[in-house]
């Protein structure tokens, strides 16, 4: 008899409690992005010319150089022994002269099945001018970030080669103006990679080639610039593509290549506001042409109204990231890019490209046409590269020409099929 006493006041209580509080629900807030923004932003800038006048692609076209930024087991497939690439690319070209991103890289063939190279990217912010006041000097600083990277490939057959790169990164983004526990970010990433390219295959009317390539880049912990500031992801990206090579004689060879890519970085959630409503149809359910929304209960960024929280380690975040966009599977496709491109050459001294650049408006919306040309004398390769956005949103390297100059070393040391 006692326990039943207890029972129906402990649901009489509940009953109560519940009849006493108004349901709630949670609005999402107006104008919640929906981009996927990462630390150290600059590793996805197309450092070479040539990547940069095919529409930013090299994780599938034939080695250069420069493989080292987008699949470095292309290099044992190089017929050249040794290597050196310089790169300059300015950027915001039309508002400043002083920021910009530079590379340096050297690759080794080291025998017939093995190679390694080394890179550097350098991304200036330029200087930056602060005053206390009208009559105290300026206090000039230079934000910059960079990239030290080496790697090893192995060819695992005739057809078929994959490499590891090891990446260390530096983020000094600080600005020493009053926020003295700011520090310079640092971490590191890994790249994997492998790269296919059949035999010269006879066709009615010409010889081919096919391509092919995987890439998955910048595989590390996230970092911060505080103690209690916020962790950012590296940029990990997975990069497939494929291409064709038409071979029409010694002299006239045209390679065709498409490439898709996609952040492995969670998704933001749509993030809203919970406020008290009157259920006026008593379905349990907010309608906003029915129920009458009241008071409001919590404002905080935290409340998640779609989509799935992005506070997680960077190894889950890469597996979430495919299934974690609050747009469902439609918005999953949106995040991936795509871009085709074309280069023509001539006796192998002289290439014309042109590659376009597709990214979803709702993501970042970067859309480009890029032209570009290179030019071989003796062991020098000179190449450049021009971008013209196609976009509303206007790109900060449009209308700036790109410069690429490599040295050849040990060229023709090596045949390949």
């Amino acid at each position: 008899m006692k326990n039943r006493i207890l029972l129906l006041l402990g649901f009489a209580l509940i009953v109560v409690k519940t009849q006493a509080q108004n349901p709630t629900t949670i609005i999402p807030n107006p104008n919640d992005s929906r981009v996927i923004t990462t630390g150290v932003p600059f590793l996805l800038i197309a450092a070479d010319a040539r990547a940069a006048g095919m529409g930013d692609m090299g994780v599938a076209t034939s080695v250069d150089a420069f493989s080292q930024q987008w699949n470095s087991s292309k290099y044992v497939f190089s017929e050249t022994k040794s290597g050196v690439g310089v790169t300059y690319t300015p950027y915001l070209s039309k508002l400043v002269n002083d920021i910009f991103l530079g590379g340096l890289t050297y690759f080794n063939r080291i025998d017939e099945r093995s190679s390694f190279a080394a890179s550097l990217r350098y991304f200036s912010l330029g200087d930056i001018e602060f005053t206390n006041g009208p009559n105290d000097p300026a206090i000039v600083q230079r934000p910059n970030e960079f990239a030290l990277d080496a790697s090893y490939s192995l060819r695992l057959s005739d057809p078929f080669a994959m490499s590891v790169a090891m990446r260390y990164l530096r983020s000094d983004l600080k600005l020493n103006v009053g926020d003295v526990d700011a520090v310079a970010a640092s971490t590191f990433g890994v790249d994997i990679s492998g790269y296919y390219q059949s035999e010269e295959v006879a066709y009615a009317d010409f010889n081919g080639r096919w391509r092919g390539g995987f890439a998955i880049q910048n595989i590390g912990p996230k970092f911060k610039y505080d103690e209690g500031g916020v962790e950012n992801f590296q940029p990990t990206t997975l990069r497939l593509g494929g291409g064709f090579d038409f071979i029409f004689d010694d002299y006239n060879k045209l390679a065709v290549t498409a490439e898709f890519t996609k952040l492995l970085v969670p998704t933001p959630p749509i993030l809203g506001t919970e406020y008290e409503y009157i259920d006026n149809n008593g379905n349990g359910m907010y309608d906003p042409d029915v129920d009458e929304l009241g008071e409001m209960i919590s404002a905080e960024n935290g409340l998640i109204y779609k989509g799935k929280s992005n506070d997680v380690g960077f190894l889950p975040g890469m597996f979430q990231s495919f299934g974690d966009a609050p747009g469902g599977f439609e918005e999953e496709m949106k995040e991936i890019t795509w871009a085709l491109g074309a280069e023509y050459k001539y006796q192998d001294s002289f290439a014309f490209r042109a590659g376009y650049f597709n990214e979803s408006e709702e993501k970042g919306a970067r859309k480009f046409l890029a032209l570009g040309a290179g030019f071989k004398a003796n062991i020098v390769n000179i190449d450049v590269s021009y971008l013209f956005s196609t976009s509303k949103v206007q790109s900060p390297l449009e209308n700036t020409l790109r410069f690429s100059l490599t040295f050849n070393i040990g060229e023709g040391e090596y045949v390949e099929y």
